[in-house]
């Protein structure tokens, strides 16, 4: 099969590699669409993520495609059906997925928009709802809210009935647009006031619950804006994975801090996270209430041209491959 390689020093190549071969628990799938996500770019340039990293890796981590082979353990799927799932190694035109983190996709919905949901979906509800402890009528504050996986934090908090919602971004053309997905509203954390916008946005109280896509020297602004035994779920450092920290803020604030990542989980425990998403999540994404738009898409010939556009910083919503 063709996948993209990393490759020493010279980023990614299309080479022919062997089919993987699917364990008892888990599905050979033909991926038709892989979705791209910032950890990618770390990956092709070398680096770890997780278990993941180094020459000869296959990048991505979200997959649209149909099942080819079912392993004996893997309940509930058979050939031929249309899958979607997060897992490593998607930029290929084969992977294997443990059958706990793949779901059939919804009748109507193509490849290219299914690829782009399984990583936003199962991080955003785990965020929000698993560990930010949401509850109907709290107010959701999402840091860094113009990426594909801010944008659906931004819509399940609506969705699940969060007043208000409220997201940031740096870019102003991508801020203007937070609203068509959720946000009552959108702020640039540029200023360095933002903080005293929020609590006025919120009747001085801050927000209940804060998703935290940025973490570094934005983090004790963000707990300013963090209601007293309000909660804060980190699930990103674009700003950077070091900087100070105010103690005293925190404590004055009784703030619940909590740290969460996916590399670290057990199989167990990810089958769970992706199982309690989909009983709380799949009418809506089937009805096409919980979607992200597709900013370009590209062959999986042109991978790194993808990786450069995301790089660039410039886009709404989701890059997709194509393979």
């Amino acid at each position: 099969m063709k996948a993209a390689v990393v490759q020493s020093g010279r980023g990614l190549a299309i080479a022919e590699v062997p089919v993987p071969e699917p364990n008892r628990d888990q599905l050979l799938v033909r991926v038709h669409a892989a979705g791209l996500n910032r950890a990618d770019l770390g990956v092709a340039a070398g680096h770890a993520h997780g278990a993941m990293g180094g020459t000869g890796t296959i990048p991505g981590l979200e997959f649209a495609g149909e099942v080819v082979r079912v392993g004996e353990a893997a309940a509930g799927f058979a050939p031929g059906d249309r899958v979607m799932g997060a897992t490593p190694a998607t930029y290929a035109e084969y992977t294997v997925c443990d059958h706990g983190y793949a779901t059939l996709m919804p009748e109507g919905m193509d490849f290219a928009e299914a690829a782009t949901l399984p990583v936003a979906l199962r991080t955003m509800h785990d965020a929000i709802v698993t560990n930010g402890a949401f509850r109907a009528g709290q107010s959701v504050m999402i840091q860094g809210a113009s990426s594909g996986v801010g944008l659906m934090g931004l819509q399940i908090a609506k969705h699940l009935g969060a007043v208000p919602v409220i997201g940031t971004s740096t870019n102003p053309d991508r801020r203007a647009r937070l609203c068509e997905f959720g946000a009552d509203h959108a702020l640039a954390t540029t200023n360095p006031a933002w903080p005293d916008v929020v609590l006025k946005e919120t009747g001085g109280r801050g927000v209940d619950l804060i998703v935290d896509q940025v973490s570094g020297a934005m983090t004790n602004a963000t707990m300013r804006a963090c209601a007293v035994r309000g909660r804060i779920v980190n699930v990103g450092r674009l700003g950077g994975a070091r900087a100070e920290f105010d103690f005293d803020l925190h404590a004055l604030r009784r703030i619940t801090y909590v740290g969460v990542t996916f590399r670290t989980r057990s199989v167990e425990e990810i089958r769970e996270i992706v199982r309690v998403m989909r009983a709380d999540l799949w009418d809506a994404v089937a009805a096409g209430t919980l979607r992200l738009p597709i900013d370009r898409t590209f062959p999986l010939a042109e991978v790194n041209a993808a990786l450069d556009h995301m790089r660039a910083n410039a886009h709404l919503g989701k890059i997709v491959l194509l393979t």
